[in-house]
């Protein structure tokens, strides 16, 4: 049986040298760790984790490193702060092995308060950790620490296989909590999101099951869905974001032709506004499942006229797609993007979307994202290979069946006109 303890009580049981792993994103504990980061004993504490949500003092202290699988704003700041931060390159589904295989000794996570049958559900996270959590708490050595939040929603799993809550009993300690759940805003579309929304949207019928990732584009592509005609969609997605609340509200949403879990939307985690957590607290139409289920290839494939909508930083004339790493600098992280690209390809009627703005601003000035080369020290996220569409406010760019200098040539006409001479030249070389 659980014991509660305060914050503090809670961050003394973690020792000066210890390894301790925390879920991403709005899965951790954020009140546990800004404690932590009250602390200056440390010695060797090794954290394993991604997305922080908030940028914590525990993380620049000495003796303190962090292995993440997948940054955000937080690890660029700390890094720039001198933080000792890692990126671990791993897609999401492997992070489950990862944290198998570090095995750290104490386990968080953020929960609701447990219902009348002592059950907490893991709300707005399912992810990777759930099967180390439940290791762990078999393992009297380790720990199992849970912050409990009355402000984050009761969300559902599938039982009895994916139950996605805890038990009281299964649990060491637990933390109460009362912070506001992390907020990220459905801002207004920008002129050059809706242009290359407009284009994506044409790749959309009705019935397709649906998968969009962060960012504004695939927001303003679930608007333009809610707002025309069509629908009997159905949602498989990795995030379940705002944009497929308001999807899901406008009736477009029946999951009725879906290969797996028909019936229900799916994901693995949850980040938006708190329309959005108001709006799944308690409801049957959004299962959370483990990331191993949700972005696995088979599961994924199951599914009826799948059509991926993605972002990226560049794609180079050869196709291949640089998500998190450009530069000398690691940006974000590889997620499920290849898990959906190369899985929503396979099939003719299945759509993969690559969607991004043609052009970046950096220190130097405006910057193409359709590349000849890719820079050096950038890492390739998804290969040529498994790339079906790219998009930019200037066009679509089909590129799978074609030859590579055919695929050079469509990339071309999507970019920038400013840099399309250069490319077009470069493109020409290409045999």
């Amino acid at each position: 049986m659980a014991r509660e303890c305060s914050v503090e009580e809670a961050a003394a049981l973690v020792r000066t040298t210890d390894t301790m792993a925390i879920p991403l994103g709005p899965g951790a504990p954020a009140a546990f760790l800004h404690a932590l980061g009250e602390r200056h004993d440390w010695e060797q504490l090794q954290v394993f984790g991604g997305l922080l949500l908030d940028v914590y003092a525990l993380f620049t202290k000495p003796g303190v490193r962090y292995i993440s699988g997948f940054f955000g704003p937080a690890e660029r700041i700390l890094l720039e702060m001198g933080a000792a931060i890692e990126f671990v390159p791993a897609d999401f589904r492997r992070f489950v092995m990862l944290a198998e295989r570090f095995a750290p000794r104490v386990m968080t996570t953020t929960a609701t308060p447990p219902d009348e049958h002592g059950n907490m559900s893991l709300s707005l996270h399912a992810g990777a950790t759930v099967d180390e959590l439940h290791r762990a708490a078999a393992d009297p050595e380790r720990i199992v620490l849970v912050e409990i939040n009355p402000k984050l929603p009761r969300t559902l799993g599938i039982p009895p296989q994916f139950t996605h809550s805890l038990h009281v009993d299964e649990v060491d300690v637990i933390v109460p909590s009362d912070r506001e759940p992390f907020v990220l805003p459905d801002g207004e579309p920008t002129d050059v999101e809706r242009a290359i929304a407009a284009h994506a949207r044409s790749f959309i019928a009705d019935g397709c099951t649906l998968q969009t990732g962060i960012g504004g584009v695939p927001s303003t592509v679930v608007a333009l869905l809610a707002e025309e005609g069509g629908g009997d969609y159905g949602v498989h997605s990795e995030m379940f974001t705002t944009g497929l609340m308001r999807l899901h509200q406008s009736g477009k949403v029946t999951n009725a032709r879906k290969g797996e879990f028909r019936g229900m939307s799916i994901a693995t985690f949850a980040l938006g506004t708190p329309d959005l957590y108001a709006w799944l607290d308690g409801n049957p139409d959004v299962r959370f499942l483990p990331v191993q289920v949700v972005n696995a290839p088979h599961t994924i494939a199951r599914n009826h006229q799948v059509v991926s909508i993605n972002g990226a930083l560049a794609v180079d004339l050869y196709g291949q797609i640089v998500a998190d790493r450009i530069n000398d600098r690691q940006f974000s992280g590889i997620g499920g993007h290849e898990d959906f690209v190369a899985q929503s390809g396979i099939e003719l009627d299945d759509r993969s979307l690559i969607c991004m703005p043609s052009t970046a601003k950096t220190l130097t000035g405006v910057t193409s994202r359709v590349l000849a080369d890719l820079p050096p020290h950038t890492a390739v996220t998804t290969p040529r290979h498994q790339v079906d569409v790219v998009i930019t406010e200037h066009g679509i760019a089909e590129l799978r069946g074609r030859t590579m200098r055919e695929r050079a040539l469509a990339l071309v006409e999507v970019a920038h006109p400013d840099f399309r001479d250069e490319l077009r030249a470069a493109a020409a070389a290409i045999t």
